[in-house]
């Protein structure tokens, strides 16, 4: 991706949500674009509107994170917004690739078996492994129930974003998929900023924005977010409505990969649902370890 055109859009887009009032300045004249003008972030930056103007045409390489401290204060940017923004200063530097562990590509990522003990010995919820392209690489029992919609075709690697925008099950599965489709692709734009160059990312992008025009109205957005933890809507083919809680947490033993838990109120309807959808997958993988034990038995895989 190109990171002088990443990084105008970002700051093109930032500046263009901020109004004269919010950020406290004259609403004097009449306006071209909305927003604030570039000598209003300059001003509110400490710096010339010269100085301004050329950061804002992409030029990154070798500021300061003072500097980028204050765009972010002019700006107004959320947690996520100004992580952002340094990632694309460190693109710009070359310096972001360097520091960042680069994973081996293969054909199709296998965790390793102790991950996948590690998974499976989580009993009462889903979980799930992820990357930060949306990759869905491994899950426990109750994740593969769950997900059994994404994981429904075996030919290519499960991909959570492909899903969503590409297939028409996921506006049953989403409830709330017109905000589950604006995290999905806040997250692809904060993957791109931490590894502009990862090729399969790009890929994926090109993709979708071929296909999608729900997805390239999103893309040219450039809006962020910061995967951590919230609520998600499901509605299962199988259970119905489901409400669950989740927390992501980076991997340590497998960098640039998050391990997501998800978990529903105690004693709410969702709970109920949750359990309902553990027996019936416990019924399932009775029914298939059967069928392979039986002779002439075919085995089922039970992993992604």
């Amino acid at each position: 991706m190109d990171n002088k055109a990443e990084v105008r859009e970002f700051l093109t887009t930032r500046r263009a949500k901020i109004t004269p009032q919010q950020a406290g300045v004259p609403n004097a004249g009449r306006r071209r674009v909305p927003g604030l003008r570039r000598s209003e972030v300059a001003s509110l930056a400490g710096m010339s509107v010269e100085y301004y103007s050329k950061l804002e045409r992409g030029a990154l390489g070798g500021v300061s994170s003072g500097v980028l401290d204050a765009i972010s204060r002019a700006l107004q940017l959320d947690d996520a917004e100004r992580r952002h923004l340094f990632n694309l200063a460190l693109a710009a530097d070359g310096t972001a690739a360097a520091m960042r562990p680069r994973r081996r590509v293969t054909a199709r990522w296998v965790p390793k078996p102790s991950l996948q003990w590690a998974l499976d010995a989580i009993v009462t919820g889903p979980a799930i492994v992820g990357n930060n392209r949306s990759d869905l690489l491994a899950t426990n029992a109750l994740g593969r129930a769950l997900y059994a919609d994404v994981l429904a075709d075996t030919t290519r690697q499960p991909n959570l974003a492909r899903f969503a925008f590409l297939d028409a099950a996921a506006r049953r599965f989403y409830p709330n998929w017109e905000h589950t489709a604006d995290i999905t692709v806040s997250n692809l734009r904060t993957a791109a900023g931490l590894d502009p160059h990862d090729q399969a990312l790009q890929e994926l992008v090109g993709e979708l924005s071929t296909l999608s025009g729900e997805f390239r109205t999103r893309w040219g957005a450039h809006n962020v977010r910061i995967h951590a933890g919230g609520l998600k809507q499901y509605h299962h083919h199988e259970v119905g409505e489901l409400e669950l809680a989740y927390e992501s947490m980076d991997l340590r033993s497998e960098p640039g990969l998050s391990l997501t838990i998800f978990t529903a109120e105690p004693g709410s309807a969702s709970s109920e649902r949750l359990r309902l959808l553990a027996s019936l997958a416990a019924a399932t993988a009775a029914s298939e370890a059967s069928m392979a034990a039986a002779p002439g038995g075919a085995a089922v895989p039970g992993r992604l």
